[in-house]
């Protein structure tokens, strides 16, 4: 089966959502490149019990390895260190060495930030910092919180568990360094490469996709696939051994020519790297004017490196006066028929293109709700143009559901436009977003 581990992430902030767990998903991906299969990715606050409870419930699951993320800072509900000292049978004890390290970086950081910290109170911090299980090996901080990898003590059944700190930087930066430990080397022994590849399709409904891989199940084995239908696009993830790599180009095959007009990415690319690449081959700029995504879709198209190759700007054209004097749309046209038309989208993006001096022109006009909302304009229906020189890409669509799930996906749909307008051959795909 190769090796295999479990990740329990820390932290009340993260459990109850006011903050996003990055590193889960981050290291089941390194752990991924580095050979380790995934078991599980719990999250718990910081509470004693609930943070034992996952460490012995993964911990007896017969894994090679579990990984923390968070709890190692000062204050009092950070408990990841001690709690791992127990579970795995080591006593806290002082590091004098790490605790004098700590407190140099603490003295240059608040040097350098112009701090004045109470004295007492930092010595405590820091002290706190330096308590590590005995037999513990330290992971050097990259912040202030050091990293530990702890074995079992004598009498104690159970993987060694690798202690990391919860902000992403320092958690990743010390990535590295945990893996190259010899105590987690030899917990890893029996790796091997996982591969993964990714298909995506737009406009292809799940059920659609899940009746063919039934179909195809018999010449699929060794592979495990699953699907995932986000912002209107499905996304087909496959993990095999190297040995199973023939049943996937199967698969891979097989979908290509089920799908020939829907499948976007045969390479794991996401939209956003496919506009950006049919922009760079095509040597063409690209300019915005958006109303209810209000610059969302400028910035998708600045997230990647490279991007001021092909976007020249965007224009947040919120208001009518707005849309007027920055798009150039006319104003007898806003009092005829309404911001939310198809007539202003297709001025919007006119507008971008002319005013920017830009190739190809994205206009959205839309009620997001969760008001404004009209019988003949409810909310959740949007309309999107893009348009070149020479042709003219346009939609209406009805998205459900709240504010942040309208300007979402419209965004989503306004990148697929743009593949279309740029790959006519993809013009069934687009079409079938309609009925998004």
């Amino acid at each position: 089966m190769g090796s295999r581990a479990g990740i329990v992430v820390t932290g009340t902030e993260v459990l109850t959502g006011r903050v996003t767990d990055l590193n889960g998903p981050w290291l089941a991906e390194q752990l991924r490149i580095a050979g380790v299969d995934i078991a599980a990715v719990v999250v718990v606050g910081d509470r004693a019990d609930d943070m034992r409870w996952a460490l012995q419930r993964l911990g007896g699951e017969g894994l090679d390895l579990l990984i923390t993320s968070g709890g190692l800072g000062p204050t009092a509900d950070d408990l990841t260190a001690e709690i791992v000292a127990g579970v795995q049978g080591r006593p806290l004890t002082l590091d004098t060495a790490l605790e004098a390290s700590i407190g140099d970086i603490v003295r240059r950081l608040t040097s350098a930030r112009g701090w004045r910290l109470d004295a007492g109170a930092t010595a405590a911090a820091v002290r706190k910092q330096a308590m590590v299980p005995v037999g513990a090996s330290v992971l050097a901080p990259v912040g202030t919180a050091p990293g530990l990898v702890v074995a079992p003590a004598e009498g104690f059944s159970g993987p060694p568990i690798v202690v990391l700190p919860g902000p992403p930087r320092e958690l990743q930066g010390m990535w590295a360094a945990a893996l190259a430990d010899d105590t987690v080397h030899a917990a890893l022994a029996g790796r091997a490469e996982l591969r993964q590849q990714t298909l995506r399709l737009w406009g292809t409904p799940e059920s659609e996709l899940a009746a063919d891989l039934r179909e195809l199940d018999p010449q699929l084995g060794g592979l495990e696939i699953t699907t995932c239908l986000r912002d209107g696009e499905l996304e087909v993830v496959t993990r095999f051994a190297p040995s199973a790599q023939e049943r996937y180009d199967v698969l891979a095959a097989e979908i290509q020519r089920r799908y020939p007009e829907t499948l976007f990415s045969a390479d794991g690319r996401s939209i956003d790297e496919v506009v950006a690449s049919l922009l760079l081959d095509g040597g063409l700029t690209i300019a915005t004017a958006e109303s209810c995504t209000a610059g969302m879709v400028a910035a998708r198209l600045t997230d990647l490196a490279g991007s001021s190759a092909y976007l020249l700007g965007g224009l947040v054209v919120y208001s009518n006066r707005a849309k007027v004097e920055l798009a150039g749309v006319p104003s007898e046209l806003l009092d005829q028929v309404g911001a939310v038309s198809a007539e202003v989208a297709v001025a919007l993006a006119a507008g971008a293109r002319e005013r920017l001096h830009a190739d190809i022109g994205v206009g959205i006009t839309g009620v997001a709700g969760p008001g404004g909302g009209t019988a003949e304009k409810p909310v959740g229906l949007v309309h999107l143009c893009i348009s070149s020189a020479e042709r003219v890409v346009s939609r209406r669509i009805r998205v459900p559901g709240s504010r942040s799930m309208v300007r979402d996906r419209s965004t989503v749909v306004a990148l697929h436009m743009v593949r279309e307008l740029l790959s006519p051959q993809s013009a069934q795909s687009a079409q079938s977003a309609q009925s998004i």
